[in-house]
Protein backbone atom coordinates (compact mmCIF):
# COMPACT_ATOMS: atom_id res chain seq x y z
CA UNK A 1 0.00 0.00 0.00
CA UNK A 2 1.17 3.63 -0.83
CA UNK A 3 2.01 5.82 2.30
CA UNK A 4 -0.44 8.65 2.54
CA UNK A 5 1.69 11.85 3.12
CA UNK A 6 0.41 14.98 4.96
CA UNK A 7 -0.66 17.43 2.56
CA UNK A 8 -0.94 21.18 3.14
CA UNK A 9 -3.99 22.78 3.62
CA UNK A 10 -2.68 25.98 1.99
CA UNK A 11 -1.14 25.64 -1.14
CA UNK A 12 1.72 27.60 -1.88
CA UNK A 13 1.02 30.64 -4.40
CA UNK A 14 -2.25 31.71 -2.36
CA UNK A 15 -1.91 33.45 0.75
CA UNK A 16 -3.01 32.19 4.35
CA UNK A 17 -6.10 34.75 4.73
CA UNK A 18 -7.99 33.49 1.51
CA UNK A 19 -8.05 29.94 2.76
CA UNK A 20 -11.38 28.81 4.82
CA UNK A 21 -11.11 27.18 7.76
CA UNK A 22 -13.23 24.25 7.02
CA UNK A 23 -13.96 24.23 11.26
CA UNK A 24 -14.87 28.02 11.33
CA UNK A 25 -12.43 30.33 13.21
CA UNK A 26 -12.78 29.50 17.10
CA UNK A 27 -13.50 32.35 19.59
CA UNK A 28 -12.18 33.77 22.65
CA UNK A 29 -14.56 31.33 24.41
CA UNK A 30 -13.28 28.12 23.05
CA UNK A 31 -11.98 25.92 20.53
CA UNK A 32 -13.72 24.15 17.66
CA UNK A 33 -15.77 21.14 17.90
CA UNK A 34 -14.54 17.89 19.04
CA UNK A 35 -14.15 15.22 16.46
CA UNK A 36 -16.93 12.45 16.04
CA UNK A 37 -15.87 9.90 18.96
CA UNK A 38 -17.74 7.32 17.01
CA UNK A 39 -15.19 4.30 16.84
CA UNK A 40 -16.60 3.50 13.50
CA UNK A 41 -14.99 6.32 11.92
CA UNK A 42 -11.17 5.42 13.18
CA UNK A 43 -9.12 3.42 10.56
CA UNK A 44 -9.51 -0.30 11.77
CA UNK A 45 -7.03 -1.19 14.35
CA UNK A 46 -4.21 -3.88 14.11
CA UNK A 47 -3.44 -5.68 11.36
CA UNK A 48 -0.45 -5.67 8.84
CA UNK A 49 -0.99 -2.27 7.14
CA UNK A 50 1.33 -0.20 8.77
CA UNK A 51 -0.76 3.00 6.83
CA UNK A 52 -3.72 1.55 9.13
CA UNK A 53 -1.78 1.84 12.33
CA UNK A 54 -0.35 5.58 11.78
CA UNK A 55 -3.38 6.59 10.53
CA UNK A 56 -5.22 5.43 13.76
CA UNK A 57 -2.27 6.55 15.86
CA UNK A 58 -2.63 10.55 14.00
CA UNK A 59 -6.09 10.23 14.73
CA UNK A 60 -5.86 9.74 18.13
CA UNK A 61 -2.82 11.91 18.69
CA UNK A 62 -4.84 14.83 17.17
CA UNK A 63 -7.71 14.41 19.41
CA UNK A 64 -5.32 14.34 22.22
CA UNK A 65 -4.07 17.71 20.43
CA UNK A 66 -8.03 18.82 20.52
CA UNK A 67 -8.70 18.26 23.84
CA UNK A 68 -5.92 19.82 25.04
CA UNK A 69 -6.59 23.37 23.55
CA UNK A 70 -9.98 22.93 24.85
CA UNK A 71 -8.59 22.50 27.84
CA UNK A 72 -6.37 25.31 27.80
CA UNK A 73 -9.45 27.47 26.75
CA UNK A 74 -11.46 26.24 29.48
CA UNK A 75 -8.51 27.09 31.84
CA UNK A 76 -7.97 30.48 30.59
CA UNK A 77 -11.78 31.08 30.98
CA UNK A 78 -11.64 30.16 34.22
CA UNK A 79 -8.54 32.64 35.26
CA UNK A 80 -10.03 35.68 33.36
CA UNK A 81 -13.17 34.62 35.77
CA UNK A 82 -11.08 34.42 38.74
CA UNK A 83 -9.79 37.77 38.09
CA UNK A 84 -13.18 39.13 37.76
CA UNK A 85 -14.45 37.74 40.96
CA UNK A 86 -11.46 38.86 42.75
CA UNK A 87 -12.25 42.13 41.67
CA UNK A 88 -15.73 42.33 42.34
CA UNK A 89 -15.14 40.95 45.74
CA UNK A 90 -12.57 43.97 46.70
CA UNK A 91 -15.10 46.18 45.62
CA UNK A 92 -17.93 44.69 47.78
CA UNK A 93 -15.49 44.69 50.96
CA UNK A 94 -14.95 48.27 50.01
CA UNK A 95 -18.68 48.86 49.52
CA UNK A 96 -19.71 47.36 52.97
CA UNK A 97 -16.74 49.22 55.18
CA UNK A 98 -18.83 52.46 53.24
CA UNK A 99 -22.30 51.34 54.41
CA UNK A 100 -20.90 50.50 57.91
CA UNK A 101 -19.16 54.37 58.25
CA UNK A 102 -22.30 55.61 56.89
CA UNK A 103 -24.54 53.85 59.26
CA UNK A 104 -22.32 54.61 62.15
CA UNK A 105 -23.02 58.26 60.91
CA UNK A 106 -26.40 58.07 60.56
CA UNK A 107 -26.67 56.13 64.42
CA UNK A 108 -24.99 58.82 65.98
CA UNK A 109 -27.19 61.61 64.57
CA UNK A 110 -30.05 59.30 65.71
CA UNK A 111 -28.71 59.17 69.13
CA UNK A 112 -28.15 63.15 69.29
CA UNK A 113 -32.01 63.83 68.33
CA UNK A 114 -33.01 61.57 70.81
CA UNK A 115 -31.11 62.87 73.73
CA UNK A 116 -32.46 66.29 73.08
CA UNK A 117 -29.11 67.62 71.62
CA UNK A 118 -31.26 68.78 68.58
CA UNK A 119 -33.99 69.84 70.05
CA UNK A 120 -33.96 73.74 70.33
CA UNK A 121 -33.51 73.10 66.31
CA UNK A 122 -37.08 72.43 66.20
CA UNK A 123 -38.34 75.76 67.14
CA UNK A 124 -38.92 78.54 64.08
CA UNK A 125 -36.05 80.52 63.87
CA UNK A 126 -38.22 83.90 64.98
CA UNK A 127 -38.96 82.24 68.36
CA UNK A 128 -34.79 81.02 68.74
CA UNK A 129 -34.27 85.02 68.35
CA UNK A 130 -37.34 85.81 70.48
CA UNK A 131 -36.46 83.82 73.29
CA UNK A 132 -32.44 83.77 73.47
CA UNK A 133 -30.55 85.85 75.71
CA UNK A 134 -28.33 87.26 73.12
CA UNK A 135 -29.68 87.39 69.38
CA UNK A 136 -26.82 87.53 67.75
CA UNK A 137 -25.56 84.51 69.33
CA UNK A 138 -29.19 82.95 68.58
CA UNK A 139 -28.71 84.35 64.89
CA UNK A 140 -25.27 82.07 64.82
CA UNK A 141 -26.57 78.92 66.17
CA UNK A 142 -29.23 79.10 64.02
CA UNK A 143 -26.79 79.09 61.27
CA UNK A 144 -24.72 76.11 62.49
CA UNK A 145 -28.22 74.14 63.23
CA UNK A 146 -29.09 74.78 59.50
CA UNK A 147 -25.68 73.54 58.31
CA UNK A 148 -25.69 70.68 60.52
CA UNK A 149 -29.25 70.01 59.04
CA UNK A 150 -27.58 69.95 55.61
CA UNK A 151 -25.21 67.90 57.03
CA UNK A 152 -27.35 65.30 58.54
CA UNK A 153 -29.29 65.31 54.66
CA UNK A 154 -26.04 64.36 53.29
CA UNK A 155 -24.84 61.54 55.26
CA UNK A 156 -28.56 59.80 54.87
CA UNK A 157 -28.36 60.29 50.83
CA UNK A 158 -25.01 58.97 51.28
CA UNK A 159 -26.47 55.55 53.66
CA UNK A 160 -28.99 54.80 50.94
CA UNK A 161 -26.18 55.46 47.97
CA UNK A 162 -23.69 53.51 49.87
CA UNK A 163 -26.92 50.60 50.43
CA UNK A 164 -27.57 50.61 46.77
CA UNK A 165 -24.15 49.66 45.92
CA UNK A 166 -23.55 47.14 48.28
CA UNK A 167 -26.63 45.73 47.21
CA UNK A 168 -25.90 45.61 43.69
CA UNK A 169 -22.20 44.06 44.11
CA UNK A 170 -23.41 41.39 46.40
CA UNK A 171 -25.63 40.13 43.98
CA UNK A 172 -22.53 40.42 40.98
CA UNK A 173 -20.51 38.62 43.24
CA UNK A 174 -22.58 35.64 43.79
CA UNK A 175 -23.27 36.10 39.74
CA UNK A 176 -19.59 35.93 38.87
CA UNK A 177 -18.80 33.55 41.90
CA UNK A 178 -21.58 30.90 40.03
CA UNK A 179 -19.80 31.44 36.65
CA UNK A 180 -15.87 30.65 38.28
CA UNK A 181 -17.61 27.73 39.58
CA UNK A 182 -19.08 26.79 35.94
CA UNK A 183 -16.16 26.93 34.66
CA UNK A 184 -14.20 24.84 37.18
CA UNK A 185 -16.41 22.33 36.62
CA UNK A 186 -16.00 22.41 32.59
CA UNK A 187 -12.53 23.08 32.90
CA UNK A 188 -12.54 19.66 35.12
CA UNK A 189 -14.48 17.84 32.30
CA UNK A 190 -11.66 19.34 29.90
CA UNK A 191 -9.11 17.62 31.72
CA UNK A 192 -10.75 14.02 31.86
CA UNK A 193 -11.19 14.57 27.90
CA UNK A 194 -7.41 14.77 27.65
CA UNK A 195 -6.63 12.22 29.86
CA UNK A 196 -8.52 9.68 28.29
CA UNK A 197 -7.31 10.57 24.85
CA UNK A 198 -4.17 10.02 25.48
CA UNK A 199 -4.76 6.79 27.39
CA UNK A 200 -6.04 5.58 24.08
CA UNK A 201 -3.30 6.61 22.40
CA UNK A 202 -0.81 4.91 25.55
CA UNK A 203 -3.43 1.45 24.27
CA UNK A 204 -2.50 1.63 20.94
CA UNK A 205 1.18 1.84 21.00
CA UNK A 206 1.81 -0.60 23.95
CA UNK A 207 -0.33 -3.40 21.55
CA UNK A 208 2.68 -2.83 19.09
CA UNK A 209 5.47 -4.70 18.24
CA UNK A 210 8.75 -3.12 18.24
CA UNK A 211 9.18 -4.19 14.56
CA UNK A 212 5.73 -2.22 13.94
CA UNK A 213 6.89 1.14 16.07
CA UNK A 214 9.89 1.15 13.97
CA UNK A 215 8.13 0.63 10.51
CA UNK A 216 5.95 3.44 12.07
CA UNK A 217 8.69 5.72 12.45
CA UNK A 218 10.45 4.93 9.20
CA UNK A 219 6.82 5.78 7.67
CA UNK A 220 6.59 9.07 9.64
CA UNK A 221 9.96 9.95 7.98
CA UNK A 222 9.20 9.12 4.94
CA UNK A 223 6.16 11.08 4.65
CA UNK A 224 7.23 14.13 6.27
CA UNK A 225 10.60 14.01 3.85
CA UNK A 226 8.01 14.15 0.61
CA UNK A 227 5.87 16.79 2.10
CA UNK A 228 9.18 19.13 2.66
CA UNK A 229 10.35 18.58 -0.70
CA UNK A 230 6.94 19.29 -2.02
CA UNK A 231 6.53 22.23 -0.28
CA UNK A 232 10.13 23.45 -0.85
CA UNK A 233 10.17 22.71 -4.03
CA UNK A 234 7.33 25.44 -4.65
CA UNK A 235 9.22 27.80 -4.27
CA UNK A 236 7.27 29.65 -2.09
CA UNK A 237 10.10 29.40 1.18
CA UNK A 238 12.52 31.17 -1.13
CA UNK A 239 14.91 34.08 -0.81
CA UNK A 240 16.44 35.87 2.49
CA UNK A 241 14.06 35.66 5.53
CA UNK A 242 14.56 38.32 8.51
CA UNK A 243 12.45 38.43 11.13
CA UNK A 244 11.80 41.61 13.11
CA UNK A 245 13.68 42.47 16.53
CA UNK A 246 10.75 40.71 18.55
CA UNK A 247 10.22 37.92 16.27
CA UNK A 248 14.34 37.38 16.79
CA UNK A 249 13.46 37.63 20.48
CA UNK A 250 10.52 35.16 20.34
CA UNK A 251 12.84 32.44 18.49
CA UNK A 252 16.10 32.89 20.95
CA UNK A 253 13.61 31.73 24.10
CA UNK A 254 11.87 29.09 21.74
CA UNK A 255 15.31 27.86 20.41
CA UNK A 256 16.36 28.08 24.60
CA UNK A 257 13.30 25.68 25.01
CA UNK A 258 14.83 22.63 22.76
CA UNK A 259 14.59 19.37 24.63
CA UNK A 260 11.95 20.50 26.98
CA UNK A 261 8.88 17.82 27.55
CA UNK A 262 5.66 18.18 25.76
CA UNK A 263 3.26 18.41 28.75
CA UNK A 264 -0.71 19.12 27.99
CA UNK A 265 -1.49 22.24 29.32
CA UNK A 266 2.06 23.26 30.02
CA UNK A 267 2.99 27.10 29.81
CA UNK A 268 6.33 26.59 30.94
CA UNK A 269 8.95 27.05 31.76
CA UNK A 270 10.10 22.88 32.56
CA UNK A 271 7.15 22.00 29.77
CA UNK A 272 5.33 23.41 27.27
CA UNK A 273 2.47 22.45 24.76
CA UNK A 274 1.83 23.55 21.14
CA UNK A 275 0.42 27.03 22.33
CA UNK A 276 2.02 27.13 25.56
CA UNK A 277 5.19 27.60 23.74
CA UNK A 278 4.28 29.68 20.96
CA UNK A 279 2.41 32.51 23.44
CA UNK A 280 5.73 32.28 26.26
CA UNK A 281 7.79 32.78 23.39
CA UNK A 282 6.10 36.06 22.51
CA UNK A 283 5.53 36.84 25.86
CA UNK A 284 9.61 37.10 26.23
CA UNK A 285 9.53 39.77 22.85
CA UNK A 286 7.22 42.01 25.15
CA UNK A 287 3.68 40.64 23.09
CA UNK A 288 0.84 38.86 24.78
CA UNK A 289 -1.08 36.59 22.41
CA UNK A 290 -4.12 34.37 23.35
CA UNK A 291 -3.54 31.27 25.21
CA UNK A 292 -4.73 28.76 22.57
CA UNK A 293 -3.80 27.78 18.66
CA UNK A 294 -7.25 28.40 17.47
CA UNK A 295 -7.25 31.94 18.94
CA UNK A 296 -4.03 32.97 17.62
CA UNK A 297 -5.39 31.63 14.52
CA UNK A 298 -8.46 33.42 14.56
CA UNK A 299 -7.07 36.79 16.25
CA UNK A 300 -3.81 37.57 14.91
CA UNK A 301 -3.03 39.06 11.01
CA UNK A 302 -2.84 36.57 8.38
CA UNK A 303 0.33 36.54 5.96
CA UNK A 304 0.98 34.17 3.10
CA UNK A 305 3.96 32.12 2.72
CA UNK A 306 5.54 33.62 0.46
CA UNK A 307 5.90 36.59 3.10
CA UNK A 308 6.65 33.91 6.25
CA UNK A 309 9.50 35.36 7.83
CA UNK A 310 11.47 33.67 11.33
CA UNK A 311 9.01 34.53 14.47
CA UNK A 312 5.89 34.13 12.27
CA UNK A 313 3.31 31.41 14.21
CA UNK A 314 2.61 28.55 11.42
CA UNK A 315 -0.95 26.78 12.15
CA UNK A 316 -2.07 23.71 11.22
CA UNK A 317 -4.86 21.49 10.36
CA UNK A 318 -8.33 22.26 9.59
CA UNK A 319 -9.52 23.02 13.50
CA UNK A 320 -6.13 24.99 14.09
CA UNK A 321 -5.11 22.86 16.77
CA UNK A 322 -2.13 22.75 16.10
CA UNK A 323 1.26 25.74 15.87
CA UNK A 324 4.46 26.62 16.11
CA UNK A 325 7.35 29.24 15.26
CA UNK A 326 8.92 29.70 11.82
CA UNK A 327 12.65 29.10 12.41
CA UNK A 328 13.68 29.78 8.68
CA UNK A 329 15.14 27.66 6.05
CA UNK A 330 12.20 25.78 5.80
CA UNK A 331 12.29 24.75 9.49
CA UNK A 332 9.96 25.31 12.42
CA UNK A 333 10.90 24.82 16.37
CA UNK A 334 7.47 23.55 18.16
CA UNK A 335 6.51 21.16 20.86
CA UNK A 336 5.36 18.44 18.65
CA UNK A 337 2.91 16.04 20.68
CA UNK A 338 2.72 13.82 24.03
CA UNK A 339 5.81 11.84 24.75
CA UNK A 340 7.52 14.36 22.50
CA UNK A 341 10.00 17.41 23.35
CA UNK A 342 10.21 20.76 21.88
CA UNK A 343 12.80 20.47 19.00
CA UNK A 344 12.87 21.79 15.36
CA UNK A 345 11.26 19.95 12.53
CA UNK A 346 10.51 20.64 8.56
CA UNK A 347 7.86 23.24 8.29
CA UNK A 348 5.82 20.76 6.55
CA UNK A 349 5.47 18.14 9.03
CA UNK A 350 2.02 18.34 9.23
CA UNK A 351 -1.15 19.62 7.24
CA UNK A 352 -0.63 23.31 6.97
CA UNK A 353 -3.35 25.49 7.55
CA UNK A 354 -1.29 29.32 7.29
CA UNK A 355 0.50 31.46 9.11
CA UNK A 356 0.01 34.19 11.45
CA UNK A 357 1.97 37.13 12.76
CA UNK A 358 2.56 38.66 16.24
CA UNK A 359 3.84 42.07 15.16
CA UNK A 360 2.22 42.65 12.00
CA UNK A 361 4.14 46.59 12.10
CA UNK A 362 7.50 45.46 13.03
CA UNK A 363 9.89 46.11 10.38
CA UNK A 364 12.49 43.10 9.42
CA UNK A 365 16.23 43.51 10.57
CA UNK A 366 18.47 44.79 8.24
CA UNK A 367 21.02 41.90 9.24
CA UNK A 368 20.14 38.84 11.24
CA UNK A 369 22.11 35.82 12.11
CA UNK A 370 19.78 32.54 13.21
CA UNK A 371 20.16 31.37 16.83
CA UNK A 372 22.65 28.56 17.10
CA UNK A 373 20.96 24.88 17.52
CA UNK A 374 21.30 22.96 20.26
CA UNK A 375 22.86 19.15 19.91
CA UNK A 376 20.09 17.21 19.15
CA UNK A 377 17.59 19.56 18.11
CA UNK A 378 15.97 17.68 15.32
CA UNK A 379 16.04 14.49 17.17
CA UNK A 380 12.43 12.79 17.83
CA UNK A 381 8.90 12.71 15.47
CA UNK A 382 7.88 15.47 14.03
CA UNK A 383 4.07 14.76 13.60
CA UNK A 384 1.23 12.38 13.50
CA UNK A 385 -1.94 13.69 13.66
CA UNK A 386 -3.94 13.82 10.73
CA UNK A 387 -7.55 13.03 11.23
CA UNK A 388 -7.62 12.73 7.36
CA UNK A 389 -4.33 10.51 7.01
Amino acid sequence: MDPVRPTTGVTPEQPADAQDDPAGPAGPAGPADPLDDDAAALPPPGGDSVTALLARLRTLYQRAEEATERFNAADEALKVQAADTKKVTARLTTARTDLARGRAEAGRLAREQYQGRAAFSSFPASLQVLFAEDPQSALDQGRLLARAARERAGTVSRLEGAERRAGALASASRKALDRQQSLAATQRVRRDEVTAKLREVEKLLASLSPAQLTRLTELERVQTAGAQRELLGSGVLDGPRAPSRAGAAALRFAVGQIGKPYVWGAEGPESYDCSGLTQQAWAAAGRELPRTSQEQWATLPRVSLSELRPGDLVVYFPGATHVALYLGEGLVVQAPRPGGKVKVSPVAANPLLGAVRPDPGGEALETYAPPDLPAGATDGGDEGYDRRS
